[in-house]
């Protein structure tokens, strides 16, 4: 039966019997346990990410920020067509830039 990591979101394999598990290793499942309570401690919500998905999330909201005016303008010089191709085109970097989660807080 394939499964999925709760921690890493590798795919792996499990055959046994009882209670699947939901880690690929067992250093995932300790990694999950100390995400979880440093995430208690901090008051911090449900998802972690990487610092990198954090930073590409940010630019590309940024970007998206940048095109909202562009397109302020574009409507302005009567270029519907070029305000929304802006638009647009900031809008898909930043759904394409929405982060993986590490791990959850479940």
């Amino acid at each position: 039966m394939k499964r999925q990591c709760a921690w890493c979101g590798r795919s792996f394999e499990w055959e046994g019997v009882g209670r699947p598990p939901k880690y690929c290793r067992r250093s995932h499942r300790q990694r999950h346990y100390e995400a979880r309570k440093e995430a208690e401690r901090l008051g911090i919500g449900g998802v972690l990410v990487t610092d990198h998905a954090w930073q590409q999330l940010r630019d590309a909201a940024y970007r998206l920020e940048a095109s909202v005016g562009d397109a302020e303008v574009d409507l302005a010089d009567d270029d519907p067509v070029g305000a929304a191709e802006g638009l647009l085109d900031a809008a898909r970097t930043l759904l394409g830039a929405l982060p993986e989660p590490v791990a959850t807080t479940e």
